[in-house]
């Protein structure tokens, strides 16, 4: 089954704790993800960020709402028991607890942020209670980063040769390769040449060198333009090379530096376009916010 939404595990979680004893978080997903049958893959599922499992994110998010309703108590760090609240609730057999239920309660209410009026009619379904404000959060930050990439991939595709060897070393540069943008772009570029072709130094004390060739394509890069590098590499003797387009590489490309040596790093437009998101090469941070949680040891009492 699908992973389940954190208001579908609720009830689950409330009637975990039916017994009154203390449980923890970690005890609580383990159970609760074997009621709900979970495959491993969904268990291991992350959030986009990749700093958390979903499922993992969507049982603390039940259980705080649940604490703020005052159906669960915290305990200690980590740990909560059920309330009399609690068992009432669990008494009147529910067939399930969502946000709606728990409004009736007034600390809950008062938890809440107010919100604008909906334009909404009643009964109708809100999305966003379906997902836990971190996946609201990693949503929204996710559809911005897509759209901005994808305009950043339309400008790559329109700038001139010149300026997509400039963009390359700037990406190059911010990612910590080739030292300086100065010596880099000495290191790699080739006046007349429509891209790069050249070496770049892997670090900053220059331990060893990169072989890298960018162009500028409008078309597809199959698999003898990439044997080309893979030539031009050996006489070099290098060992390691980077191919960059600002279009895209063909499936047999792509299948044919994963089994050769020298070391091959494909880079398409969209790729590159990522990159510079990444490292702030043709963007500028517009405004950032910050999340935080409690600091636990904060308030631990020697």
């Amino acid at each position: 089954m699908a992973i389940p939404d954190f208001q579908s595990i609720m009830l689950p979680l409330l009637r975990l704790t039916a017994d009154g004893k203390e449980h923890s978080i970690r005890e609580a997903i383990e159970a609760l993800a074997g009621d709900f049958r979970l495959t491993d893959a969904e268990k291991t599922e992350l959030l986009p960020s990749g700093t958390q499992r979903v499922f993992d994110n969507r049982v603390s998010w039940a259980r705080s709402y649940l604490t703020k309703a005052a159906l669960l108590e915290v305990t200690r760090r980590g740990h909560f028991r059920i309330t009399q609240r609690g068992r009432e609730v669990l008494s009147q057999k529910p067939s399930g607890i969502n946000l709606g239920l728990l409004e009736q309660f007034p600390e809950f209410r008062e938890s809440r942020p107010r919100r604008r009026k909906s334009k909404e009619t009643p009964g109708t379904t809100d999305a966003y209670t379906r997902q836990t404000p971190d996946e609201i959060l990693e949503g929204a930050y996710q559809t911005l980063r897509e759209n901005l990439t994808a305009d950043l991939l339309t400008r790559i595709g329109k700038c001139s040769p010149g300026f997509f060897e400039k963009l390359v070393i700037d990406v190059l540069v911010a990612m910590g390769y080739g030292g300086s943008e100065r010596e880099a772009a000495k290191a790699v570029g080739r006046p007349g040449d429509e891209g790069i072709d050249g070496l770049i130094n892997e670090d900053r004390l220059g331990l060893d060198v990169i072989y890298v060739q960018a162009k500028r394509w409008d078309k597809t890069v199959g698999r003898p333009e990439v044997q080309r590098f893979a030539g031009a590499l050996q006489g070099h003797h290098a060992k390691k090379g980077i191919l960059i387009t600002a279009s895209e590489f063909s499936p047999d490309a792509k299948q044919y530096v994963e089994k050769i040596e020298p070391k091959i790093v494909l880079i398409d437009g969209k790729e590159l376009a990522r990159l510079m998101f990444d490292y702030n090469v043709g963007v500028s941070k517009e405004r950032s916010y910050e999340t935080k949680k409690i600091d636990n040891d904060y308030f631990d009492e020697a």
